[in-house]
């Protein structure tokens, strides 16, 4: 929709000019082509010479919906959000995007906003003092998912009003992250509550680890790979400012460490805090992953 697209609530107005000409999209004079199809399958990416589709509806997110991009001509399509078990791989930027292979891995997953926010985290904690197991919580900003007044849902608490609740609610995150960091399969597990508030969610990690440490060792370990040549270097952030949610609007990393915050009790037992926006954050990521397979064709 060109209008939300010029105005936003969020971030505020868009900079460039955007305006509609014979149903199609046009930024700052770029021709952005409009459809409106239910089936992939019956766009006409072949035609258009598309190689990438970004596949963003949520509506498909398994290797035969999402793959229909493919049958209508694409070469690869990305997932913006957690894909099914059979797709060809699920990637997070700083944590596994060296074992892509785009001679075999067509359909895959750029995984979830609060993947991408954990991951990078999680893999300098095990790869410096070794996690034995951990949980996490996210306090997430609101999603169009979730209701303005109360309504029927399969999700009782996601049924409840957004506006003036907390809400309690499942999250597959801690768990995803198993897939982009195999050795911690089966060793994360987490939940979400959903809070009224439009952008910038952030995650609290508590995690029992093998070596022992303080919190000046954890932190050094975190600012080291923020400042670490590739990837790592580039998605994870390290601040000591005593910060607050609104501070990382508009962020492009996939994730701030709040240092302020780190903890650790008799050794062994640690906790780091982390934000980022889920939106834009995200989004920044979904734009590098595209490149990194768009170089890779």
């Amino acid at each position: 929709n060109a209008h939300l697209l010029k105005y936003d609530s969020t971030y505020g107005k868009f900079p460039g000019k955007v305006e509609v000409r014979d149903g199609d999209i046009y930024v700052d004079d770029q021709k952005l082509k409009s459809y409106a199809e239910k089936d992939p399958a019956k766009l006409p990416w072949g035609e258009l010479g598309v190689d990438i589709v970004l596949e963003c509806t949520g509506r498909f997110r398994d290797k035969a919906t999402a793959g229909a991009h493919m049958t209508a001509g694409a070469k690869k399509v990305i997932i913006s959000a957690p894909g099914g078990k059979d797709i060809d791989g699920t990637f997070v930027l700083g944590v596994n995007e060296e074992t892509y292979d785009p001679a075999t891995q067509n359909v895959i997953s750029n995984a979830s906003c609060t993947t991408n926010a954990l991951a990078p985290v999680a893999k300098v904690i095990h790869e410096n003092f070794g996690i034995k197991r951990a949980l996490m919580t996210t306090i997430h900003a609101m999603t169009n998912d979730q209701s303005i007044l109360d309504v029927a849902h399969k999700d009782l608490r996601r049924a409840r009003t957004t506006a003036n609740n907390i809400i309690p609610t499942s999250t597959g995150a801690a768990k995803a992250v198993g897939l982009v960091l195999p050795d911690l399969k089966g060793k994360f597990n987490g939940m979400a509550f959903r809070v009224p508030t439009v952008t910038v969610s952030v995650v609290d990690l508590t995690a029992e680890i093998e070596k022992s440490t303080t919190k000046e060792e954890l932190n050094a370990a975190l600012k080291a790979a923020s400042e670490a040549p590739g990837w790592l270097g580039k998605v994870l952030n390290y601040s000591e400012e005593p910060l607050v949610s609104m501070d990382l609007k508009g962020d492009p990393a996939s994730t701030t460490v709040d240092a302020l915050s780190t903890d650790v009790v008799d050794g062994n037992f640690i906790k780091v805090v982390t934000w980022y926006d889920n939106e834009w954050g995200y989004a920044s990521r979904l734009a590098d992953l595209t490149a990194y397979v768009a170089e890779r064709l």
